[in-house]
């Protein structure tokens, strides 16, 4: 079974909005990137808060995502409910291997490995079933 364990608010100040949730409800800060994204935890799901820039899509959900035991057979099941088949992240990306998108265009990212660990694609790769590309 699949489990949401990843949700990602765009904002036009993550880390305003990191420190509300470290102080309002306890959660952790696991992730600062390069970009002003926040990543923080509260030992079960993580939470992205991703800097909204001008051209963005305005400030809000912006994708969630799943932990799943087996990425390819998740992706034979959405091709085969013609569904588009999930493209894979840019390697600059950590947490989740791939991208998706349900009938109503909402985003949501798939992951063998997990949302609790900061992992680029190079260390997934020795870790995960996740095809290098997803056909």
């Amino acid at each position: 079974m699949a489990r949401i364990r990843h949700l990602a608010i765009k904002s036009t100040n993550p880390e305003r909005l990191g420190e509300f949730y470290e102080k309002a409800f306890g959660l952790e800060i696991i992730h600062r990137s390069p970009n002003g994204g926040v990543y923080m935890t509260d030992g079960y799901l993580t939470l992205a808060l991703l800097k909204s820039r001008p051209g963005d899509m305005p400030p809000g959900i912006n994708h969630f995502g799943f932990q799943v035991d087996d990425a390819r057979e998740l992706t034979k099941k959405l091709v085969d409910m013609d569904i588009p088949a999930p493209t894979m992240r840019p390697a600059s990306t950590p947490f989740a291997e791939l991208r998706g998108m349900d009938p109503d265009g909402n985003l949501f990212d798939i992951s063998e490995h997990g949302y609790a660990e900061v992992e680029y694609p190079p260390e997934r790769e020795k870790s995960t079933k996740t095809p290098a590309k997803v056909s």
